[in-house]
Parts: C-alpha cells; sequence; structure tokens
C-alpha cells in the first residue's frame, strides 16, 4: 500500500504536526473562509493572509519543493476560476486577485494534508456529527484511492519489464495503455465492491 503517495509528511515532528488535529482543521477552514469573503478591493488584505499561510508552511518543514510539487498539480484549478473571473469588471486585476486568492486557499488544505493523517481527520468529522454516510464515502474514497495508486505501479512496472523501445511516441503509447487498462480494471473493481458491500446490507 503506497501509504507515502498521499502521507510522506504527514508524521514528521513539527509545531504543526504537534497541533491537535481538530485545531487545524478549525483553523484551516477559518483560512479558507476569510480568503473567500476578502473583497477584491483591498488585495493588501491577502499578502496578511499568505504570510500567515507561508509561516505555517515553514514551521510544519514540509520541504518547499514537495509544496511547490503539489500546487502546481492543482494549479489548472485555480487559472480556471480566475479565467471566469477575468471576464469580470476589472479585467488582469481582478484575475490575478482571484488567482492569489485560490492558491492560497489550495496552499493552505495542502497543509492540513500534509501535517495531519487523514484518518485523525475522519475521527474529528465524526465527532463533530457529520453524517456517517458522508465520512464513510470519504474513507472508501481514500482507501480506493491508495489501491488505485498501487494498481498503476504494478502496470507500469509490467508495462516497463516487456517495452524495449526508448521512443516517446512509444512511452507516450504506452502510458495511454495504462490509463486505458487502469480504467477499465477500476470499472470492474468498484462493480465488485458494489455488490460486495450489497451483499451486507448495505443500502
Amino acid at each position: 500500500m503506497r501509504l507515502e503517495l498521499f502521507e510522506s509528511h504527514s508524521r514528521l515532528d513539527s509545531p504543526i504536526h504537534r497541533l491537535p488535529t481538530a485545531v487545524k482543521l478549525a483553523v484551516a477552514i477559518a483560512v479558507v473562509l476569510t480568503t473567500v469573503l476578502l473583497p477584491v478591493s483591498q488585495p493588501g488584505c491577502f499578502a496578511f493572509v499568505g504570510a500567515a499561510v507561508l509561516i505555517a508552511a515553514v514551521l510544519s518543514r514540509i520541504p518547499p519543493a514537495f509544496l511547490a510539487k503539489r500546487l502546481l498539480l492543482l494549479e489548472p484549478i485555480a487559472f480556471g476560476v480566475a479565467a471566469l473571473a477575468f471576464f469580470q469588471p476589472g479585467g488582469w486585476r481582478v484575475f490575478a486577485v482571484v488567482m492569489v486568492r485560490t492558491n492560497l486557499c489550495l496552499l493552505t488544505m495542502i497543509l492540513l494534508s500534509n501535517t495531519t493523517p487523514f484518518a485523525d481527520i475522519l475521527r474529528v468529522l465524526q465527532r463533530l456529527r457529520v453524517p456517517s454516510l458522508m465520512v464513510t464515502t470519504m474513507a472508501l474514497m481514500y482507501r480506493y484511492l491508495l489501491v488505485l495508486a498501487d494498481e498503476v505501479g504494478r502496470m507500469s512496472r509490467a508495462r516497463a519489464s516487456r517495452t524495449f523501445a526508448a521512443q516517446h511516441r512509444a512511452a507516450w503509447w504506452s502510458q495511454a495503455g495504462i490509463i486505458g487498462q487502469l480504467f477499465i480494471r477500476s470499472t470492474e473493481r468498484a462493480e465488485r465492491i458494489y455488490a460486495a458491500m450489497c451483499a451486507r446490507g448495505w443500502q
């Protein structure tokens, strides 16, 4: 199980990691809500929030390169949200503010997810009386993300052991085949899991 893929830094020893999970979750939600509700006409307020998030990132002792890589992976989301704002009155200025706002929210959630084990977050949600169906769905989603990551690793190794061509076209063709096979296997696995859960009384 490739737990390190999603929780490679969630069990470090830092002042941020040692905080109670409920506190970290509450602060993260507060930062996101504050960032979203800040008026676009006051961009200086975002500097204060950004400084607080960067200080938390430094205190967490998570490598900056790791945080930057995770943020870059999510950058299409930020760009898509900001692109919608570009056509509003204000043009580039609104676009820049929305980009900053979205990236601050994403970085906050990246810090939360990489300083807190996911199981601890689920336990806090249970204590907060979040509907059990939602908590169970989140737990299953996380569990099978790890399963799919393992599946991708096995398929990539199997394909690499049978492929001797180094051309870029062959590599892209190989990746396309892996994605297609993963989709088929994921669908079949989901059907088997659904049948097993129904057989055990899940509705």
